[in-house]
């Protein structure tokens, strides 16, 4: 009666030897070749020969052992240097790679049969929450900015206007207006919010005709800052203030 051996199935020769070397608990870095080369052929033999690719990627491996065996029974070679060169040097490197790629292996299965768990669904968060805009905290916008940043910059914003002035008819006698209020300003600011995204403060204030027109649009700009409609920004320090509209059109 046949006796029947049934063998673990392998990937590959590496993965044999890196069970073998696991097995018997030895030092990857020093593989006791006589004994490993002893299993391995012991394997070998019990292959079935039927896969002949499968057996002969397993007959290389079992050639490589051997003259690793043979290598280390002779004097050792020395290198360049006149150290001596492991016959075991290349497989332990081989061997190294392979547990590493095994390993990713194992954890990348791991990780693909976590994600089928994974149950996902479709957004449906009500408009009123995805169009919520959180309110401004104009302590933090105003952060590290000083009275006298503002003083500063006012002052440059007074000084490029009189630079615009008509030297030849300033002289000229002027009709007086009404000085216009707040509410107008703002009123007037929010239709021009309106239909212009992103403008310039010097822009809003070319029509000026006063000091206390260009003082009351400042203040609107500073009353729809607070009220979220606008929002500003300068490149740099006494450049021209941008303002940005959140208005809809």
């Amino acid at each position: 009666m046949e006796l029947a051996v049934k063998l673990e199935a392998f990937e590959g020769p590496l993965d044999l030897l890196l069970h073998l070397i696991e097995k018997n608990k030895v030092n990857i870095y020093d593989i006791p070749i006589v004994d490993i080369t002893r299993q391995y052929l012991e394997y070998v033999e019990k292959m079935p020969k039927e896969d002949l690719d499968s057996a002969s990627e397993f007959l290389v491996m079992a050639a490589t052992l051997i003259n690793i065996k043979a290598k280390m029974l002779l004097p050792p070679e020395v290198d360049e240097e006149g150290e001596e060169i492991d016959p075991r040097e290349e497989l332990v490197e081989q061997l190294l790679q392979y547990k590493m790629y095994k390993y990713m292996s194992v954890v990348l299965r791991e990780r693909q049969v976590d994600a089928g768990h994974v149950m996902y669904k479709e957004p449906s968060i009500p408009e009123e929450v995805a169009s919520y805009t959180k309110p401004i905290d104009l302590d933090k916008m105003c952060e590290g900015i000083q009275l006298g940043d503002l003083h500063k910059l006012f002052k440059d914003i007074m000084k490029r206007k009189a630079g615009r002035v008509d030297t030849v008819h300033a002289g000229f006698g002027k009709i007086e207006k009404e000085e216009i209020t707040l509410p107008d300003k703002m009123s007037f600011l929010e239709d021009y919010a309106r239909k212009n995204k992103t403008f310039t403060f010097s822009g809003i204030i070319e029509t000026a005709r006063s000091k206390m027109e260009i003082i009351v649009t400042f203040m609107a700009v500073l009353e729809m800052i607070k009220t979220g409609d606008i929002t500003v920004s300068q490149n740099g320090l006494y450049d021209d203030i941008i303002i940005t509209s959140k208005i809809a059109a």
